[in-house]
């Protein structure tokens, strides 16, 4: 009679933990963006200078201007013919539709901000999910309520990194000397007399 309770219950479990997976897959919502550029790729191509572009390289057709800085900031002044898409709002399902159209139709999205740090966020995310993307080299600021916008220079990396890190290999291989033992002195300590306790009365 256990045996039967007990095989009873086990069939039960198999049964409940079929059907929990069975709902799970029909669940399953495959991910809106999916990487297409793995991260080691995309560091390999963050050494690479190539997807910058100057001022004076914009009056390309296939070239289309985006400005990632906010709606207030666009609003005071902005690079003509370009489109606004704020940073946070990059994948939302109007723009991604953007994105899609400029990959059908090979044109190449040119991202600004204030500077070009800010372009980095945008133009990675959108390099990684396989969108043609290059980072505009300018600095924008405001004289009153007129935009001025200027070329940016990227700062030259004054330290040498390879040279860096083939010293850090070579010390690495390097062993290290062995270190001497210096004995411990070992100081007695003199025992305190125990006084006679004094009392009475």
């Amino acid at each position: 009679m256990k045996e039967l309770e007990k095989t009873k219950r086990i069939s039960i479990a198999a049964v409940l933990f079929i059907l929990v997976v069975i709902i799970a897959l029909l669940a399953y919502e495959r991910p809106k963006h999916l990487y297409s550029v793995n991260t080691q790729d995309t560091l390999d191509m963050v050494l690479n200078k190539d997807y910058f572009i100057g001022l004076e390289e914009i009056n390309n057709p296939d070239y289309i201007l985006i400005d990632i800085r906010n709606k207030i900031d666009f609003e005071k002044g902005h690079l003509e013919n370009a489109i606004n898409i704020h940073t946070p709002d990059l994948l939302n399902e109007t723009n991604t539709k953007v994105f899609k159209e400029l990959k059908e139709s090979n044109k190449v999205a040119i991202l600004y901000g204030n500077n070009p740090t800010e372009a980095n966020s945008s133009f990675m995310i959108l390099y990684q999910l396989g969108y043609t993307s290059k980072i505009l080299l300018i600095e924008n600021t405001y004289l009153q309520t007129k935009l001025i916008t200027k070329n940016s220079e990227i700062g030259k990396n004054v330290a040498d990194v390879n040279a860096f890190i083939a010293a850090s290999q070579k010390n690495a291989d390097v062993k290290p000397k062995p270190v001497k033992k210096i004995p411990k002195k070992i100081v007695p300590v003199k025992k305190k007399k125990k006084m006679p306790v004094e009392g009475g009365c």
